[in-house]
């Protein structure tokens, strides 16, 4: 079972109690397509991963996704001839923006060091703040999980968390390796995640990615913040290899959050509290969220130029190709469901 579900629009419907049902038992009045339509399940539900326009639309999405994976999973991955090989890619030299705190598409990223740009992309719609999707690199199909700073700043919330960690779980069943692009803040703060059980449901991620067999390969491109870093396929959960942009900030909490945490009692002191906190933030960047200092200390392999990106990833899927786990003997985990 792929576990992936592509929905006819104006066609396709699915509900566990029909309207009817529904009107009877709960008073509600609501018709068979808002209840179990393509749209409803694209959009809010997170049930469909593709919504087709026609049958005609439909037989062309299941060829598409077919060509990613192998017949069974005691396969390797489809590896198309004729693929593109090594490549500078300079545009990605000036992807990132400035200021940390200004967004930018993740899809720039992708359809740069995918070949030939092609990415197909699962349950777009819903909890589009993580990516997850198909692609290839140098002919071999990859799975894509990667933050999305356009939306909700690529913070991890439920929806997130749940939406990786079955796209995770998915490709380490078909042996298909893992490719993560990776720019969270955090996770999403808020009574309502809270309430949601954020700390059980997030870790469904943190549990698909450390359980994983298959290759994994982390590209830090800009911030990677406390628990969300660790969740996001980092090197203390079993990543294969982690590479950072030189824009890669990596620690506890951002810096314009943690001075005013840490610093208080001296900016409020201060005679000029705004150039002193200025101060403290650049000095705390320096000595906490460089990615040379998580360099130094093991949770990064290598920090590389951006336009390097598809090369490093071709040599890392070369040199794990062959990857191959021992797993404790037992029937299984217990994953937090």
């Amino acid at each position: 079972m792929t576990d992936v579900t592509i929905v006819v629009r104006g066609i396709g419907q699915m509900f566990i109690t029909g309207p009817d049902v529904i009107k009877t038992v709960t008073g509600e009045t609501v018709t068979h397509e808002e209840l179990g339509g393509a749209d409803t399940h694209f959009r809010t539900s997170g049930v469909a991963h593709l919504v087709a326009e026609d049958e005609d639309d439909l037989n062309l999405m299941v060829r598409d996704l077919l060509a990613f994976l192998p017949s069974n999973n005691l396969e390797d991955v489809p590896i198309a001839p004729d693929a593109p090989g090594e490549e500078r890619l300079e545009t990605l030299n000036t992807i990132i923006p400035p200021e940390s705190t200004h967004p930018y598409d993740m899809h720039a990223i992708l359809t740069e060091v995918l070949d030939d740009g092609d990415f197909l992309e699962l349950q777009s719609a819903h909890a589009a703040n993580i990516l997850i999707g198909f692609g290839r690199i140098a002919g071999r199909s990859v799975g894509i999980v990667a933050n999305q700073p356009q939306v909700l700043a690529g913070t991890l919330d439920i929806d997130a968390s749940i939406k990786g960690a079955r796209f995770v779980r998915l490709c380490d069943a078909f042996n298909i390796p893992l490719i993560v692009f990776e720019d969270v803040p955090g996770f999403l703060p808020g009574t309502e995640q809270e309430y949601g059980g954020i700390i059980r449901h997030g870790s469904k991620l943190l549990y698909a990615f450390g359980e994983a067999t298959v290759p994994k390969i982390t590209v830090i491109t800009r911030k990677a913040y406390g628990g969300a870093y660790v969740v996001m396929n980092s090197k203390s959960i079993g990543a294969d290899f982690v590479f950072a942009w030189p824009t890669a900030e990596i620690a506890v909490m951002g810096s314009e959050a943690a001075v005013p945490l840490l610093f208080r009692r001296e900016i409020a002191a201060a005679a000029d509290p705004v150039a002193l906190r200025k101060e403290l933030t650049h000095e705390y960047t320096e000595k906490f969220a460089s990615p040379y200092q998580a360099a130094s200390r093991g949770y990064v392999d290598q920090i590389i130029e951006p336009a390097e990106t598809r090369n490093a990833l071709i040599r890392a899927l070369d040199l794990s190709s062959t990857k191959r786990v021992a797993v404790p003997k037992r029937k299984h985990g217990n994953i937090p469901l």
